[in-house]
């Protein structure tokens, strides 16, 4: 589990924070901590606790739980510019997603592209001269990577049944911290309550999953620190 793979932590807080800003400037009516939540696929307390820091930000936010979200009107962010080398960076971050097997990242690449295509000189980010080959040997899963960044995102502990190497099934409860993508395999980093460490998942050999109910709130980053020190040791 090196440099070379691709480590996704879900969607940063500073990100989060964008998507909630814009979605209350497009709203014609007030957006619940319910709505918010569905859309970035995180539990409503997430949203709540987004909002609070948002709103002390003074950014001009009104409403409250229960009722409703507003943005009020005198809110412009700043544009983002980007050199031909970001715009092509881009455009093979986003292509390589591709290869992941995982269709809702592949999904999201191509909204992210359409968005900065609707705000860039005409054809300028098609006709960027790279490709990347779509091709990947992941195999098929029973639980989907989709699930598990949600999982991820929500610090959900979860109760898994899994078939090593060795076709040893076992039982642990862990909490997943982050996804390593490699070409032909997708694994899932985690802290093993049975081995008290973190251990290494490939997400094709977890034969079922059950969320037991207890979440790690505001752990995940400290986790994943941990864990990266590990691998530089």
């Amino acid at each position: 589990m090196r440099q070379h793979s691709v480590l996704l932590l879900g969607m940063s807080r500073s990100v989060r924070f964008f998507e909630i800003i814009q979605i209350l400037r497009q709203a014609k009516e007030p957006v619940t901590a319910k709505m918010l939540a569905e859309q970035l696929e995180v539990n409503i307390r997430t949203i709540y606790r987004d909002i609070a820091s948002l709103q002390a930000s003074k950014l001009p936010i009104e409403g409250e739980a229960g009722i409703g979200y507003i943005m009020r009107t005198g809110l412009d962010l700043p544009p983002l510019m980007f050199s031909q080398e970001e715009l092509e960076a881009i455009v093979v971050g986003l292509s390589m997603l591709g290869r992941s097997a995982d269709s809702g990242l592949i999904h999201a690449a191509t909204s992210v592209a359409s968005k900065i295509s609707n705000v860039l000189p005409e054809n300028s980010i098609v006709t960027t001269p790279h490709q990347v080959s779509q091709w990947n040997q992941i195999p098929a899963s029973h639980v989907q990577p989709e699930e598990l960044r949600r999982i991820i995102r929500e610090e959900a502990e979860i109760d898994i049944l899994y078939l090593d190497l060795q076709d040893v099934t076992t039982q642990r409860v862990i909490k997943p911290i982050a996804l390593f993508y490699y070409i032909d395999v997708i694994v899932l980093v985690a802290w093993c309550t049975l081995r008290e460490g973190f251990r290494h998942f490939r997400i094709d050999r977890i034969q079922n999953y059950e969320i037991t109910g207890n979440i790690f709130t505001d752990e995940g980053n400290q986790l994943r620190r941990d864990w990266e020190i590990l691998q530089k040791q």
